[in-house]
């Protein structure tokens, strides 16, 4: 077959759902609808209703593995019949996940969640990457390793996020240490899905790198390990021991039990998996050097490519070899972006908003946009810090939290929506101006995501970044990376650099910046960054102090309905 009649799938792990899309390998059309399914268990973040519907503590993210087999059982099928391609025109798979979900899991790749008797822990199943309830771990992993002087620290811009492996592991060790030794392997979920897709364990070389302390071929110390807690020593070498493998690399062949669920063939090659972020830069053309890939939905994930090791304070971590063979890849983000304005939507408009929305035939965010859009800048009056799920980059504090400042009788929904698309782009800011304080070249935004629909923001984007911004050809740009990166894994292409240029695509310089707007919104921006080291750089510890208040109070209330509850057994009995 020639490379048009042959396709890969691209399978993009989200969220709070999975998709399934069908390319073209010679130019990167997408065959057909990508098919997407929703997890049924989404996001348990208040009770763990998969198992007994217990009260989870504050700051918990878990999810069920059993969606993300759900998501090749229904959608791999459904997207083959819609593209009308054959199994046998299908070469490879490509998979992306959200990143830092980490699984506790059996040798042979079984969750613990799945076995009965860990049913009720909640440390068992899936933590997913906004799972933040190991902060406390992420201070002390970063504390011991300035006290000790660890070298690897400042790849992470001397700071752990507790969302990352290392901080969920070692809280799982602490917290339920029956999970933690019944646990024979701690995956990231990318890892997991292709292990049970193929049979064999392999561990992306990226997210090795950038989520599990993987530099210069080594992993963090064992006496380091010991000093965070005696017992942690081993956890590398006992628990995700498995080779690593390179990004487009092959890590093996569908099994007959996953081709018979997929309805493809066995032995379909497979490739190593990858951050949902990461893979975006290929699918959108941004692997050069200076390309700020920034993918926009409910959080924001920014990667950048450069010729040079630079240690970026805040940063999410740099990789050799991180985006694509021959440079290092920078990563930085933001925990809450499209979050933030759902949740202003959902708690915070009151009905006659939506009845107007609704008689203008338009959805309430474009309702709330239409409006801000009709105002000058910095007609509302307010500024907000961007902090609602804590901060990812520059500060890396989940303990952080929303700020809005200016409000007044007169200030109407359209006001504050319009100040949390601000902060934001001012939150984006930040960081590209961090990465270029440290020596790392951005010249150009390549947007992808749900936000792209939003163009208002993205002209906002431009205007507050001061960068052109161009924007990705594909709707599904996870899939699509994942596709180029299973088209190498295929040996349909020699790297993923040259998969990108033959299936990507972009619209290059979609939005420009206006100086104009630019210099008005420098004034905001001004505030913006004094909120941002007031609160987030020690100047006044109250969101800190918040948090530490609402944990007691939680504690206090599970306290109290422990009592009822066996109070009410023991009057029932």
């Amino acid at each position: 077959m020639t490379k048009d009649q042959k396709f890969v799938i691209g399978i993009d792990y989200g969220t709070l759902s999975g998709r399934a899309s069908v390319i073209r390998v010679s130019d990167g059309l997408e065959k057909g609808e990508s098919v997407i399914v929703e997890y049924p268990h989404a996001v348990m973040d208040v009770t763990l209703d998969a198992a007994d519907g217990q009260k989870l503590p504050p700051e918990f993210a878990l999810q069920d593995p059993d969606d993300y087999i759900e998501v090749l059982r229904r959608a791999v099928p459904a997207a083959l019949r819609d593209a009308d391609v054959t199994p046998d025109q299908i070469v490879g798979i490509g998979i992306d996940f959200t990143s830092a979900t980490v699984v506790a899991a059996k040798a042979d790749g079984t969750p613990l969640c799945t076995l009965p008797e860990f049913r009720n822990r909640p440390h068992a199943w899936v933590k997913l990457w906004k799972h933040h309830g190991a902060q406390e771990q992420a201070t002390r992993i970063v504390e011991v390793a300035k006290e000790r002087g660890e070298s690897w620290l400042g790849r992470y811009g001397n700071t752990i996020s507790s969302e990352l492996l290392l901080p969920k592991v070692l809280e799982t060790l602490e917290e339920d240490r029956e999970v933690y030794d019944a646990t024979d392997v701690f995956a990231n979920a990318l890892d997991w899905i292709v292990w049970k897709m193929t049979g064999t364990l392999v561990q992306s070389a990226g997210d090795s790198g950038y989520k599990r302390m993987l530099q210069d071929g080594k992993y963090p110390s064992r006496e380091y390990l010991e000093a965070l807690n005696p017992d942690f020593g081993g956890v590398f070498d006992e628990k995700m021991s498995a080779p690593v493998g390179p990004l487009g690399g092959k890590a093996g062949e569908l099994t007959e039990e996953f081709a018979d669920l997929m309805g493809l063939n066995p032995g379909t090659a497979v490739a190593v998996g990858n951050i949902d972020a990461h893979v975006t830069a290929a699918a959108v053309k941004g692997v050069e050097a200076g390309q700020l890939t920034g993918i926009l939905g409910t959080s924001a994930v920014y990667v950048v490519s450069g010729p040079e090791l630079r240690e970026v304070p805040g940063m999410f971590g740099v990789v050799d070899g991180g985006i694509v063979d021959g440079l290092w890849g920078f990563e930085g983000g933001q925990t809450a972006v499209g979050d933030i304005f759902a949740w202003f939507v959902d708690h915070s408009v009151p009905p006659a908003y939506h009845q107007a929305a609704a008689k203008a035939r338009l959805g309430i965010h474009e309702y709330l946009t239409e409006l801000a859009s009709n105002q000058q800048i910095g007609e509302h009056g307010l500024v907000a810090l961007d902090w609602h799920n804590g901060n990812r980059s520059v500060l890396v504090d989940s303990d952080l939290s929303g700020l809005m400042i200016g409000t007044t009788l007169t200030t109407r929904p359209e006001d504050q929506y319009r100040a949390l698309l601000e902060s934001t782009a001012f939150g984006a800011r930040v960081i590209v101006d961090t990465f270029a304080e440290y020596g790392v070249e951005v010249n150009e935004f390549v947007a992808a995501g749900g936000l792209l629909k939003n163009k208002f923001y993205m002209q906002m984007l431009s205007d507050v970044t001061r960068l052109p911004v161009s924007i990705a050809t594909s709707k599904h740009a996870g899939a699509l990376g994942s596709a180029v990166h299973a088209a190498v894994a295929a040996g349909e292409y020699g790297s993923v650099a040259e998969a990108a240029d033959a299936m990507g695509g972009k619209v290059p310089n979609a939005y420009t910046p206006s100086e104009k707007r630019a210099a008005r919104y420098d004034e905001l921006y001004a505030e913006y960054l004094q909120l941002h080291d007031y609160f987030g750089r020690g100047g006044n510890e109250v969101m800190h102090r918040l948090k530490a208040i609402r944990a007691r109070a939680a504690e206090r209330a599970a306290k109290k309905a422990e009592k009822k509850a066996a109070k009410k057994a023991g009057s029932g009995s």
